[in-house]
C-alpha cells in the first residue's frame, strides 16, 4: 500500500482517515518534508512542529471557505500539502516551485499572504469583520507563533478584537522560538503558565475529563471552562489574554491530533473569540533539528544522517554578515560606547558573535523593528552609538520611527541594513530592493554601499567617524574574496571611486557590482570605446563633481545598481545630472516596477529581469546610436521675425 500523503490531493481527503490513518500521515509527512528540504533548504524546524496542527485545522474546518491567516507563513508547507502541492513540492523555494510563504496568487487556500511577523491577528480580524458585515457564516482562524507576541502590531489587533467581532479563533503556537530563543516579558509569562506546577496538573485533569467526552457538545465546554476559569482564576489572576477580551484555553498539547480535533471543534462552536494556546515541539521529528532549532529554522541543504551541511569550499569568501560582526567586535574594543542591536536575527546578522565577545554591548529586542530603532535613538541621545542590524524589508516596517524619532532629531543612529538585494529563495517578501528609495530621501540621512568587504569595513569605520542618520546596505552572502587591511580608512564623505578614466562611456555602480560592471567595460571596450569605470560608494551626498565630470566629457553615462529602478541609485544620478543642467542620457540597469518572485538562485532572476552586463551594453550602445544619429542630422534654420533660430 502506498503512503496516505500521495492520497491527499485537497483537505476533503483528510476528512476521510480514521484517527489512527492521520497519525501516520504526520509521519509521512515528516519524512518528506525532511527529504524534501535536505535537498532544498527551508524552514524545515517550524513545520515540522505544526503537522499535527495543521493536520488538525484541516479535518475540523473547511477551507478555503474557511480562512486561515498564518503569521509569518513559513510554517505553511503541511499546509500546502494537504491542499494540491503536494506534486510540485519538491521544488519548493526554487524556481517554478511553490512559494516558502502564504501567497494568494499560487492556491485559493492561500487567503493572504506574509513573510513577515505580526500582521496575521490584524488581517484576520479584518477578515471576520467583512464577514460579519456581510452576514456570512466562515470561520477565520489565526495562527500566529509566541514570538508574534513580541511585535507591536499583535497587541494592536488584541485591543480591538473584542470591540470587533464575536466569532474568532486565534491558535498561540508555543514553541518558546522565533528564529533564536524568545526574549522578553512575553516569553517568560507564557513559560510562567507552562512551568505552573498547580496549573498544569489542573489542566491535566481537565483535559482528561473532556478527553472522555469528546462529542457531548457545548454544554459540556461550557462546564470545563468553568472549572478551567475557577483554576486560572486562583493560580494566575488576571491573565492577559482574557483581559484582552478573548477566552483563553489551554495549554494544550501540540502534538495531539484527537485533543486538538476536539478543542478545535468546541472552539468553533462559541460565541465570543478564543484563543487556544497550544505547547508545540520545534523541529519534532527530526532529532537533529530539536537539538539546534536555530540552525534549522532556516536552513540550506543539509545531510540526513548528520545535520550537517555541505562543507565550505575552500577559498570560499566570508559572508558579509559574518565580516559586519567581526568588524563590530573590533570596533568595540576601540569606542566603549558603541553597542549592536538585533531584532531576532542573532545569527542571520552574524551578531551572535557580539553577543559571545561582548554580550553587555549586544541587545536583541525581538521581532519589533520599530521599537529596535527608537530604542537605539534614546540609547543615542545618551552619547552611545547604536548600529541596527536589521535586513532591508525588515526595517521597512520601522519607516516612521526612522523619520520621526532618529533623522528628525538629527541622532547617530547606524543602520546595518542586510540583505540589500534580492534574497532569491525567500522571494518578494523578503527582496531588499527599496531600501535606497525610501532611505535618500530622508533629510541628513548619509548613505553608503560597498564594493567588497573591505570597503565594507572601511564604511562600517566612517560611519563611526560622521553623525546623523547613516546607512549601510550590503547583500547576503560570501563577499567578493578581497583581504580586509588591519586598520581600516576613512573613507572621503560623499567622494566615489575612479577605477578607471575613460571618455565616451562611464559606468558608474552603486554597492557590490563590481564583477557585472567590469564585464560591461571589458564588452565596451572591444568595440573601442574609452570607458569610465566608478564606484558610486555614496548614494547621498552623491558625488556632484563626479557626474559633472563624466557628464560632460562621456556620450552616455550607466548606473547599475541592485535595486528597484525608480528612486534608486540611477534615479538620483538623473536628478543631479538635471540639476547641473547636463543633458548626457543614462542607461540605468536595476529591477523593473514589479515585487520579484522567488527562484532557486538569484542569478536565475537577474537572467529573466535583465540585470546582468548583456543588458547594460544593449542599452548603452542603444543611446549611442541616437546620440550618433542626432549629431549627424543636418541642422535647419527657420527665422522668427528678426531672430535666426536652429532646429534639429
Amino acid at each position: 500500500m502506498g503512503r496516505y500523503l500521495d492520497m491527499i490531493n485537497s483537505p476533503a481527503d483528510v476528512k476521510l482517515l480514521t484517527m489512527e490513518q492521520l497519525q501516520t500521515l504526520a509521519e509521512e509527512i515528516r519524512h518528506e518534508l525532511i527529504t524534501v528540504l535536505s535537498k532544498t533548504g527551508g524552514h524545515l524546524a517550524p513545520n515540522l512542529g505544526v503537522v499535527e496542527l495543521t493536520i488538525a485545522l484541516h479535518r475540523v474546518f473547511e477551507s478555503p471557505k474557511d480562512k486561515f491567516v498564518w503569521d509569518v507563513s513559513h510554517q505553511v508547507y503541511v499546509h500546502k500539502l494537504l491542499t494540491g502541492r503536494r506534486g510540485a513540492f519538491s521544488k519548493i523555494r526554487q524556481t517554478g516551485g511553490p512559494m516558502g510563504f502564504a501567497f494568494r496568487a499560487e492556491s485559493p487556500y492561500d487567503c493572504f499572504g506574509a513573510g513577515h511577523a505580526g500582521t496575521a491577528l490584524s488581517a484576520a480580524l479584518g477578515m471576520a469583520a467583512a464577514r460579519d458585515r456581510g452576514k456570512t457564516d466562515e470561520n477565520v482562524i489565526c495562527i500566529a507563533g509566541d514570538a508574534a507576541l513580541t511585535n507591536g502590531i499583535t497587541y494592536e489587533a488584541l485591543n480591538n478584537i473584542k470591540a470587533t467581532t464575536k466569532r474568532f479563533i486565534a491558535i498561540l503556537n508555543d514553541n518558546e522560538w522565533s528564529i533564536a530563543k524568545n526574549v522578553g516579558a512575553i516569553a517568560e509569562y507564557l513559560n510562567r503558565i507552562v512551568r505552573h506546577p498547580s496549573y498544569a496538573a489542573a489542566h491535566k485533569r481537565i483535559d482528561h475529563f473532556l478527553e472522555r467526552f469528546p462529542r457531548v457538545g457545548p454544554e459540556l465546554a461550557q462546564i470545563g471552562h468553568k472549572v478551567e476559569e475557577a483554576v486560572k482564576g486562583i493560580i494566575v489572576p488576571s491573565l492577559l489574554f482574557e483581559e484582552f477580551g478573548l477566552r483563553y484555553i489551554g495549554p494544550v498539547d501540540g502534538h495531539n491530533t484527537q485533543l486538538l480535533i476536539d478543542t478545535l471543534t468546541w472552539a468553533k462552536q462559541q460565541d465570543v473569540p478564543v484563543l487556544i494556546h497550544i505547547l508545540t515541539k520545534k523541529g519534532k521529528g527530526y532529532e537533529k533539528a530539536i537539538e539546534d532549532p536555530q540552525t534549522f529554522h532556516g536552513c540550506g541543504p543539509f545531510d540526513v544522517a548528520t545535520g550537517k551541511s555541505p562543507a565550505k569550499k575552500e577559498g570560499v569568501p566570508p559572508n558579509y554578515q559574518e565580516v559586519f560582526a567581526d568588524a563590530l567586535v573590533r570596533f568595540c574594543d576601540v569606542n566603549s560606547k558603541l553597542i549592536g542591536i538585533t531584532a531576532a536575527m542573532p545569527s542571520g546578522t552574524s551578531l551572535i558573535k557580539l553577543q559571545k565577545a561582548k554580550p553587555d554591548r549586544y541587545f536583541d529586542v525581538g521581532i519589533a523593528e520599530e521599537h529596535g530603532v527608537i530604542f537605539a535613538a534614546g540609547m543615542a541621545t545618551m552619547g552611545y552609538r547604536p548600529v541596527c542590524a536589521i535586513y532591508s524589508t525588515f526595517l521597512q516596517r520601522a519607516y516612521d520611527c526612522i523619520i520621526h524619532d532618529v533623522a528628525l532629531q538629527n541622532l547617530d543612529v547606524i543602520f546595518a541594513m542586510d540583505r540589500a538585494g534580492l534574497s532569491a529563495n525567500d522571494g518578494p517578501t523578503h527582496h531588499g530592493v527599496f531600501d535606497i528609495a525610501y532611505a535618500r530621501c530622508i533629510p541628513r540621512a548619509i548613505l553608503m554601499a560597498p564594493k567588497d568587504e573591505d570597503e565594507f569595513v572601511d564604511m562600517l569605520w566612517t560611519a563611526l567617524q560622521n553623525h546623523g542618520p547613516i546607512f549601510v546596505r550590503y547583500p547576503r552572502g560570501a563577499g567578493e574574496g578581497v583581504p580586509i587591511k588591519e586598520r581600516p580608512a576613512i573613507l572621503p564623505l560623499g567622494k566615489a571611486e575612479v577605477l578607471q578614466h575613460g571618455t565616451d562611456v562611464a559606468v558608474i555602480f552603486y554597492g557590490a557590482m563590481t564583477k557585472m560592471a567590469r564585464e560591461t567595460v571589458a564588452a565596451l571596450e572591444a568595440d573601442g570605446l574609452s570607458v569610465a569605470l566608478v564606484n558610486a560608494r555614496f548614494c547621498k551626498p552623491i558625488d556632484r563633481e563626479i557626474l559633472e565630470k563624466y557628464g560632460r566629457i562621456c556620450k552616455v553615462l550607466c548606473t547599475l545598481e541592485d535595486h528597484v529602478l525608480m528612486g534608486g541609485f540611477g534615479s538620483a544620478v538623473l536628478e543631479t545630472l538635471e540639476d547641473l543642467r547636463i543633458d548626457t542620457p543614462v542607461a540605468r540597469v536595476g529591477w523593473p516596477d514589479n515585487f520579484i518572485e522567488h527562484a532557486t538562485s538569484n542569478q536565475d532572476l537577474q537572467d529573466k529581469y535583465g540585470l546582468n552586463s548583456k543588458t547594460a551594453i544593449a542599452k548603452v550602445k542603444e543611446l549611442l546610436a541616437e546620440s550618433a544619429a542626432r549629431h549627424e542630422k543636418p541642422q535647419q534654420f527657420r527665422v522668427l521675425g528678426a531672430a535666426s533660430v536652429r532646429t534639429a
